[in-house]
């Protein structure tokens, strides 16, 4: 069953190279994405209302690749792997042939980019 999750200014969602069973939808406030290179925090980008993250490790099952952190006070919605597999499954098989695919790409076109 998916909850709601409120963070405060500048508390951890995802480490990166942790690996989790959770997506999270993001209902309001704002969140970081940063990567490391050394002992430096490299930005990457924001995560907006509406928008979803750690879609891609929840995905294909690998590690984080960047950490999260919320900006402001953030609510978002936990959607729990379980919860993602029972309405997943009930779907053509080539649905999921086709979103894995694509997390693949993605992530192999992100560890391309230079940071």
């Amino acid at each position: 069953m998916a909850k709601l999750i409120t963070l405060q200014p500048n508390q951890v969602l995802l480490q990166e190279g942790e690996h989790s069973h959770n997506m999270y939808w993001v209902q309001s406030g704002q969140l970081v994405v940063t990567k490391k290179r050394g002992n430096e925090d490299i930005l990457l980008g924001h995560i907006h209302t509406g928008e979803l993250v750690g879609e891609i490790s929840f995905l294909d099952n690998e590690a984080r690749s960047a950490t999260v952190k919320a900006i402001n006070e953030v609510e978002l919605i936990a959607i729990p792997q379980e919860t993602f597999d029972n309405i997943f499954n009930s779907q053509p098989k080539w649905l999921e042939v086709l979103v894995k695919t694509l997390a693949e790409r993605l992530r192999k076109a992100n560890a391309r980019i230079k940071v």
